[in-house]
């Protein structure tokens, strides 16, 4: 009978996570690199400590009777160790070297017949003309492994641009990959919970960045009935491509031709399904509770109209606090998730709001004019 539940990172996904198992009676341990992250201020099983320790690796998993994750970034072969330890890890390593290399995740989907923009390896010999070539004069140079938020992408429009996004990525990273630009007109999401009992669908939404970072998600996305059909089919078969066992954020470009090309997948609760918590009858983070359990999975259904979530983010260095509550909570139904990360920075992921309704314009309204009341921290 599993009891405890152990998570690898201890940021605001799995702090979200962690609370869904404790509202199923599940214990929680988190392992991250520093004590009392997000998610390890809530367990006494808070596990400090480098990835890259055999020896607290195994302590980690001798509290844990199954472990999941909260990014894609940690190398497979730690997670096939814990699996050594006797450990059942979901998602799998094998699932997490389909989707942690963007180059490799783009061969998996193309591969199964998917759609993706065009891409491209960055070898030493390629040069901006060879790959203009194929992509066309204006294309994306990404960072193949740790890339995010907009973090190990740059954008090439000649060959001045290639050299620099070139000596930029590989400092962050030694591969990097070229990829098609697609000229869109909606970016949209969706989230795919999948376990032995089956498969569970969240609505289609649209996503609308800031500065390449997920600013605002709306629930449902203002999408035909067919193209939201064709998302749900891309997105499930493109998380059984890569073996797939709890919850994923499948994120995919529309055209004005209605086209869908895929533009990444994320083995994790994500920040497009953030919503969900009070948008849908069960959220996404329970559902990935549910999903490495195998256990039967919660409605994934609206309840109301439209749900919209705001991403509140670092605008200055500071403390991690919000001054000023009375402020923010002014609106009776709109609700406030903070993150607890102690300190605050510039674009830095700090919380959301959320709000349900029946006008989806009011709603954005709303949560616009509350976001940019928030004072987070005070200058450190």
């Amino acid at each position: 009978m599993i009891q405890t539940i152990g998570f690898l990172g201890g940021g605001q996904l799995a702090r979200m996570s962690a609370l869904a198992a404790y509202k199923l009676g599940f214990k929680v341990a988190v392992f991250e690199a520093t004590a009392n992250s997000p998610a390890g201020m809530l367990t006494k099983l808070d596990f400090p400590g480098s990835i890259n320790d055999d020896q607290k690796l195994n302590e980690f998993a001798g509290v844990c009777d199954i472990i999941t994750l909260e990014n894609e970034f940690i190398n497979p072969s730690r997670l096939e160790l814990l699996q050594s330890f006797g450990k059942k890890v979901f998602p799998s390593p094998h699932t997490i070297s389909l989707i942690q290399d963007k180059l490799i995740q783009k061969q998996t989907f193309r591969s199964k017949g998917l759609p993706v923009p065009d891409f491209l390896p960055v070898t030493d010999s390629g040069s901006y003309q060879s790959l203009s070539d194929n992509l066309g004069s204006e294309f994306l140079l990404k960072s193949r492994k740790m890339g995010y938020d907009g973090y190990g992408n740059h954008f090439v429009k000649n060959s001045d641009d290639f050299n620099e996004g070139v000596k930029k990525l590989t400092s962050r990273h030694d591969n990097i990959m070229a990829e098609q630009k697609i000229e869109f007109i909606k970016e949209l999401a969706v989230m795919v919970a999948i376990n032995s009992t089956g498969t569970a669908v969240y609505p289609v939404v649209e996503t609308i960045q800031e500065n390449h970072i997920c600013k605002l998600v709306i629930a449902p996305a203002e999408i035909s009935p067919e193209t939201r059909r064709m998302v749900e089919t891309i997105a499930v078969e493109a998380v059984k491509s890569v073996g797939g066992k709890g919850i994923f954020g499948v994120e995919m470009f529309l055209t004005a031709n209605n086209e869908l090309f895929i533009n990444e997948i994320a083995p994790r609760p994500h920040n497009s399904g953030h919503y969900t918590i009070e948008g849908c009858v069960t959220s996404q983070f329970e559902n990935h509770i549910r999903a490495i359990l195998d256990l039967p999975f919660g409605d994934t259904s609206l309840v109301d109209n439209c749900s919209v979530m705001i991403n509140t983010l670092g605008k200055n260095p500071g403390e991690g606090k919000i001054m000023n509550y009375h402020e923010v909570l002014t609106e009776p139904d709109v609700h406030l998730h903070f993150y607890g990360k102690s300190e605050s920075r510039k674009g830095r992921k700090m919380g959301h709001l959320t709000m349900n309704g029946k006008n989806v314009n009011q709603v954005i309204s709303t949560l616009e004019k509350l976001e940019k009341t928030l004072n987070i921290g005070k200058n450190l």
